[in-house]
């Protein structure tokens, strides 16, 4: 089954933060991607460049830094064109997702896009350059485990509902569907991202677009 996800990268080095305010973004004005981040956020602007020339922030969250907003190169860092569309369950492709422009929901990769050719791996850091800029890794779920056990142990990022989450502390804090729900992602979109790390629902392509504005969908190395 074609399955394309989201994909963010993360750093094997730490790096000082910066304390800086932005704008928030508006994502109907046509204008180039301004984020916006909470005063507790641990933000590292403009901290990495792609091949393509696109520049992405980054956040510190415990002893991890992440980028804060979805890759959306074409390219690997060695130059190579990563093909576009949906017509192979093994080769690389990336999609541009429809209902969106890509400078905020970043593009979806299948697997073949985010590895490039490199056996999986469980370290942590995973050592996995893959689909990542120079610098860059593709996180194991070692590391999305650190990332998830670390956020539950900061009041900042617990949601203290029906039960405790943390999604709203990683989550962006526009693009999702509203919600009634008690800690829901969509309730209360200003309360969202108090790590920075900026998740946004672009869903995914498991042969069809699905779920956009409902789920972000992330790969592992």
């Amino acid at each position: 089954m074609k399955r394309i996800a989201l994909f963010l990268c993360a750093a094997a080095l730490l790096m000082a933060a910066c304390d800086k305010e932005e704008p928030k973004p508006d994502p109907n004005d046509g204008n180039d991607y301004v984020p916006t981040y909470p005063s507790v956020a641990e933000v590292i602007y403009d901290a990495v460049t792609d091949i393509d020339g696109n520049h992405y922030d980054a956040v510190q969250i415990g002893e991890q830094i992440w980028m804060a907003a979805n890759l959306r190169t074409t390219r690997y860092a060695n130059g190579d064109t990563i093909p576009s569309g949906t017509d192979s369950d093994t080769l690389p492709r990336l999609y541009a997702v429809s209902q969106t422009d890509n400078i905020y929901f970043g593009y979806l990769y299948n697997w073949y896009a985010v590895m490039h050719g490199e056996a999986s791996s469980a370290d942590n850091p995973s050592g996995v350059q893959g689909v990542c800029p120079d610098g860059w890794h593709v996180p194991s779920d070692a590391e999305w485990t650190q990332l998830m056990e670390f956020c539950s142990t900061q009041a900042d990022y617990v949601c203290s509902g029906p039960e405790a989450t943390i999604a709203k502390a990683l989550a962006a804090g526009f693009g999702w569907q509203s919600s009634d729900a008690e800690c829901a992602v969509g309730n209360g979109l200003s309360h969202n991202n108090n790590t920075g790390f900026s998740a946004l629902p672009a869903g995914f392509f498991p042969g069809t677009e699905t779920s956009f504005g409902v789920y972000a969908s992330f790969w592992s190395a």
